[in-house]
């Protein structure tokens, strides 16, 4: 492989870790193999630290395809937890309302999801990387505002319901570039005429990378090495 001509790397990005850690990790060892003090390497779409799954790094001269990569479908399987709201919409942040859930049947689920497919206005959650007059909107939302973010069209071609045991849902959503998948787990929950916030993601695919084509992280250097 060349990395200086440019490569595609899709990397399993596990819990915790931001995509610009994974981006640094596979950076300092280019940089240490190939003697390049900064070594180009992006990434065609970030992971909330929270999210898992398929991470695509482009090196060297294929950085220019990023926007091009970014555009491609992407697949994601995603635990709700239904009759909570968070303020960032998933586990980042503790659970600041409750509400009721009982009610909530597989039938309403199901029914609902339908709701959500097709093009669709969705507001992104305020703590995230928008950008509002300049900034941050997560920066804003760390200073206390409680604005509201304009909605965006996105493109949801399916949601399928995967697992169904309240207050948990499990589904498979397959959709375009620009979908917060926190922000669709708290349409339905409001959906529902409850809360809701994204308790688990995982994304499984992006265009034709699946996870079992990703290299994990704790072997991504020995993986580097057998390829230069």
């Amino acid at each position: 492989m060349d990395f200086v001509a440019g490569e595609i790397i899709p990397v399993y990005k596990p819990y915790t870790w931001t995509s610009f850690q994974i981006v640094n990790k596979v950076r300092y060892h280019l940089s240490k193999k190939y003697g390049i003090k900064r070594f180009k390497v992006g990434h065609a779409g970030t992971l909330d630290p929270l999210a898992t799954g398929v991470l695509l790094l482009c090196t060297g001269k294929a950085t220019k395809r990023i926007e091009e990569l970014q555009k491609h479908t992407k697949e994601y399987e995603a635990e709700i937890t239904l009759g909570a709201t968070t303020p960032s919409y998933d586990m980042e942040h503790p659970v600041d309302a409750t509400f009721p859930y009982e009610h909530i049947t597989r039938e309403m689920v199901e029914n609902t999801l339908k709701q959500f497919i097709g093009d669709i206005a969705q507001r992104p959650p305020l703590f995230s990387a928008c950008k509002v007059d300049g900034k941050r909107a997560y920066d804003l939302a760390r200073k206390g505002s409680d604005m509201q973010l304009e909605p965006k069209q996105i493109r949801i071609d399916n949601i399928e319901l995967l697992e169904y045991e309240l207050p948990k849902i499990r589904i498979r959503v397959t959709c375009g570039k620009g979908t917060y998948i926190r922000s669709l787990a708290r349409d339905i929950g409001e959906a529902l005429e409850s809360g809701a916030y994204l308790s688990e993601l995982t994304r499984t695919r992006v265009g034709e990378f699946k996870l079992t084509d990703c290299i994990k992280i704790e072997a991504i250097q020995e993986w580097l090495e057998k390829q230069i």
